[in-house]
């Protein structure tokens, strides 16, 4: 298709400028995906742009941090705009395909060795970094974890959004992970709109909103949830939660695919999973899924397995008030932008209200 006469189509003068930009995909009346093929992107790019206008880095200098996949690559992207130096701590769960960009694009990669348990593979990552940084001073750890520095790109990704579905009631849709990129961006739309809601997904296991004490032998949902405590998560941005098990996601990831031919991870598929639902209760709200990444890390312990998928329309959350009452595979709670403590128990009035707002 010919761009129409006149109109300007725009040359990148790096490859970071042309994939960070998502495609926005009407799923539904009111549901909408935001289509990446690297979200953290734009955490990365935001973080160095800062970090070297304020004099906290420099040029050549080599920029360290653990990642489980996506942020490792985008912020090797980014060392390879900037001129930086990139060292990466990956999870034993960085494919061969993610770990030969890395090192072709100049990155140095130490990666954990075999392990299913998530927090002695997360625990491993950070002990190797401190040690990292004991034995080379001048690396700076970029701490994508706590760091409040990885919100500042999402403001650029909250225009996008306000161009693209404006006017609208907004819901945005996504997994929590480190908390960055549903909270910047829902930081800055509500700059904008203060009504504008925000759902976030968590697997069981993550402590990050008190589901530690399940564990779900499935799980290899890298980036939604943590066996350890992540800074950047402000729990009082987030209007409703929602947990899944593996195989909930791999139903919306799944179904995505069948249904909408969009190939994505299974932090997307979660989110389709959970904005068609909210979208039924809320029909008035345009929703916006994240689709943070593509499917291809997840071929061969996902998609290969398709025939083994849930049917979506089978399935519903059980609805709690209480953390105390998380019920896998799947629970939703208002969270009502409370703080971690002060949301372990809401009251059924409360609940009711919720429900019919």
């Amino acid at each position: 298709m010919r761009a129409q006469s006149g109109t300007a189509v725009p040359v990148h003068s790096h490859i970071t400028d042309a994939i960070k930009a998502p495609s926005f995909v009407r799923l539904a009346d009111n549901v909408v995906l935001a289509r990446f093929e690297t979200l953290k992107v734009y955490a990365a790019l935001g973080a160095v742009r800062s970090l070297l206008d304020r004099g906290i880095v420099h040029p050549g200098q080599t920029l360290v941090d653990s990642s489980s996949g996506i942020y490792a690559l985008a912020l090797a992207m980014a060392c390879h705009r900037y001129g930086m130096r990139c060292h990466i701590v990956a999870s034993t769960t960085v494919d061969t395909t993610m770990r030969v960009q890395l090192e072709i694009l100049g990155a140095t990669v130490d990666q954990m060795p075999p392990s299913t348990d998530l927090q002695l593979d997360q625990q491993r990552r950070v002990a190797r970094v401190r040690e990292l940084l004991q034995r080379n001073p001048d690396m700076h750890w970029m701490r994508q974890y706590h760091d409040p520095v990885h919100y500042l790109g999402y403001a650029e990704l909250a225009e996008l959004v306000n161009a693209a579905l404006p006017g609208v009631p907004l819901t945005i849709v996504g997994s929590v992970g480190t908390g960055a990129s549903t909270g910047g961006l829902v930081e800055s739309l509500r700059r904008r709109d203060p009504a504008v809601r925000l759902v976030g997904i968590q697997p069981f296991g993550s402590v990050t909103f008190g589901s530690e004490r399940f564990s779900d032998p499935d799980a290899i949902i890298a980036g939604i949830g943590s066996a350890i405590h992540f800074g950047n998560v402000r729990h009082e941005l987030y209007d409703r939660l929602h947990w899944l098990d593996f195989r909930h996601a791999m139903a919306g990831a799944v179904a995505l695919l069948r249904d909408h031919a969009v190939f994505a991870g299974l932090s997307t598929g979660a989110a389709y999973l959970v904005a068609a639902w909210e979208a039924r209760r809320h029909p008035e709200r345009t929703h916006l899924v994240i689709g943070a990444d593509t499917g291809h890390r997840y071929t061969e312990r996902v998609f290969t397995r398709h025939r083994e998928a849930l049917d979506p329309a089978r399935l519903a959350p059980v609805e709690i008030t209480s953390l105390a009452d998380l019920t896998p595979p799947w629970s939703a709670m208002r969270w009502a932008r409370r703080s971690y403590p002060a949301v372990r128990l809401i009251s059924p009035q409360e609940h009711r209200k919720d429900r019919v707002s």
